[in-house]
């Protein structure tokens, strides 16, 4: 039978040195608060089972993570005594009965679900705990994991080590497992005497080896492992993430044409043979089909791009915008709510709102379609085959029948039967020499002017 596994994510920390007015695992990285992909990796590792131990902001922390699974159970740390009492606080949880038991900290969103997983696996092999570590470039200020003959003898922190031991590369990354059917009564066995009069986790490994307990550890990508207490190693986690997900993407068979200037959000996805120009972001919700191509400069959030279709430069698609195969939004447009048929173009300048615009259809440049009258939304539908001239305003709600001709410049404010040509504009008036008299007239009022200054 597959083993029950329980995650405790510590997330109660104050998280001063963000500077922020939000509690620290809130923040995002690609587009996802960093508790957020804590519980990812966890539930991707078999642990459906989350407690979370809470304190700054606790009910907006406990709400990022239950949209992951709405089973979690928050638990309060009222005071901050140590990774040991923070565990404690999730004692009720603890007491279910599970069969392993995951330490996670909420601030670390590159944990991988396959650490995780060999963590268990080291659990169902017969060890009682085990200590997740990495080697990182420089070992100094961390606990050191010292092994003998395959098992991890002891956490040694630095001020501790002798010189032999501070030569050790192996350190403690915080991420523990260990066995549930002694969880609690280990947990109580860790004391308070030290400076700090605190509760550490890493005495379990002390407390199981006394116990006759086997103790091993694993080892993790350094990265994996990075904490999150600033806004510098903010912005350090997500150049790993994307850096990450960008070779991920081209491994896939998309083209990133420069790819440090390609930012994507936890959950974009490109079909193979999509073409990325620099400096594009992708924000959350995007699906881009196969042999679409993203120009340059372009920002897309919450949308579809179909087979084939084509993208900016400098285009913006907002939430609801959906391309057809082999439709086009070029320059400086803006999409959002609205369908784009088949092979129709959204060529130059142009905000299309709220709208559905069918097959084959042209949006000339500078056209808006005006959704908005202070309080409410309407829509525009624009047929297939329709034209529409540059520079007009489409007030919705309003039809532009399939294969109708809108006159450049038109406001259109009354719907357009298929195939008809609708002018909605004052008819233009030529006075001969009028504008030889407003040039001179204005040529006079300048020179009486500077003349006045002198």
């Amino acid at each position: 039978m597959a083993r029950r596994c329980l995650s405790i994510i510590l997330a109660a920390g104050e998280g001063t040195r963000m500077r922020s007015s939000k509690s620290k695992v809130l923040h995002k990285v690609a587009g996802l608060e960093m508790i957020r992909h804590v519980v990812r990796a966890a539930r991707a590792a078999g642990s459906d089972d989350v407690a979370l131990v809470v304190g700054r902001d606790g009910t907006s922390v406990a709400d990022a993570a239950r949209r992951e699974i709405a089973s979690v159970a928050a638990h309060e740390q009222i005071e901050r005594l140590g990774t040991g009492h923070a565990v404690l606080a999730a004692r009720e949880a603890l007491a279910q009965g599970f069969d392993d038991i995951l330490v996670l900290f909420g601030d670390t969103p590159l944990i991988g679900a396959d650490t995780l997983a060999r963590a268990c696996a080291t659990l169902a092999d017969g060890a009682d705990v085990c200590v997740v570590g990495f080697r990182p470039a420089d070992p100094t200020g961390y606990g050191r994991l010292i092994e003998a003959e395959g098992e991890l003898v002891a956490i040694r922190e630095e001020k501790d080590a002798d010189a032999e031991e501070r030569r050790v590369g192996f350190c403690n990354a915080g991420v523990m497992a260990f066995r549930g059917d002694n969880a609690l009564a280990m947990l109580d066995a860790i004391g308070n005497a030290n400076a700090k009069g605190e509760y550490y986790l890493t005495d379990l490994v002390s407390i199981a080896r006394n116990a006759g307990r086997c103790v091993r550890a694993i080892e993790a990508d350094a990265n994996e492992v990075l904490g999150v207490n600033t806004r510098e190693e903010l912005a350090q986690v997500e150049a790993l993430w994307q850096g990450a997900r960008r070779r991920q993407v081209m491994l896939s068979g998309v083209t990133l044409q420069d790819p440090g200037s390609v930012f994507f959000s936890h959950d974009t996805e490109l079909e193979p043979d999509v073409f990325v120009e620099p400096q594009v972001v992708f924000g959350p919700g995007v699906r881009v089909e196969a042999g679409a191509t993203i120009h340059a400069f372009s920002h897309l959030e919450g949308c579809h791009v179909g087979p084939g279709a084509s993208v900016g430069p400098f285009a913006r698609l907002r939430p609801g915008a959906d391309l057809s195969e082999n439709a086009k939004v070029g320059n400086f447009c803006e999409v959002k709510n609205a369908e784009i048929g088949v092979g129709a173009k959204v060529n130059h300048l142009s905000y299309i709102g709220d709208t559905s615009v069918g097959a084959a259809a042209n949006i000339g440049a500078g056209t808006i379609t005006c959704n908005y009258d202070g309080a409410l939304k309407h829509r525009t539908e624009i047929g297939a085959g329709s034209f529409i001239g540059s520079n007009s305003a489409l007030v919705a709600p309003v039809r532009i029948g399939e294969g109708a001709y809108v006159g450049t410049g038109s406001v259109v404010t009354d719907d357009v039967p298929d195939g008809a040509l609708a002018i909605a504009r004052e008819r233009q008036v030529t006075k001969p020499g009028r504008g030889r008299e407003i040039a001179e007239r204005n040529r006079a009022a300048k020179a009486a002017k500077v003349a006045g200054k002198a």
